[in-house]
């Protein structure tokens, strides 16, 4: 069964709240972070060709350390930049924060919103629906064994 996709007013696709998370420059500048492992402001600039003014970069840097992606330390008057966190948990933590917001605004309760998602995964690919299945086991054995050792304390 195929469901009709269209845009409400005032939600954003994950790709999109992806990208609204992190704004433009962020999302470069994580991307060398990664990339590097670690930088100064100086290194950013000459990476990202400098196209941008140092203090803007500089701000930049300092807004990603106080949102809690970029760890800082400090080498004379140089700050250095390392990522606190990598990609994946970034864009899992997004993917969370989504999914937990739809299932809280979900007013018919979570099936048809769980219907969706199996729908939309299986026509994407049926390997994904094979792996969606797996890990809802593997979720289970592991809620099953704490479950367990609760009862035995």
């Amino acid at each position: 069964m195929s469901f009709p996709r269209f845009t409400l007013r005032g939600f954003r696709r994950p790709r999109e709240v992806a990208r609204l998370s992190l704004g433009e420059l962020e999302r470069r500048a994580m991307e060398v972070v990664w990339q590097k492992q670690e930088l100064s402001v100086r290194d950013l600039f000459y990476e990202l060709k400098q196209k941008w003014a140092y203090t803007t970069l500089m701000t930049t840097l300092d807004r990603l350390h106080k949102k809690g992606i970029l760890n800082r330390r400090k080498e004379r008057r140089a700050f250095f930049y390392s990522p606190r966190i990598s990609r994946e948990q970034l864009e899992q933590g997004i993917a969370t924060d989504l999914i937990d917001s739809l299932l809280a605004h979900s007013s018919s309760g979570t099936a048809p919103l769980l219907s969706c998602f199996v729908e939309v995964v299986s026509e994407k690919d049926r390997k994904l629906l094979d792996e969606l299945e797996r890990l809802v086991r593997e979720k289970r054995r592991k809620l099953q064994e704490r479950n367990h050792s609760r009862e035995e304390e």
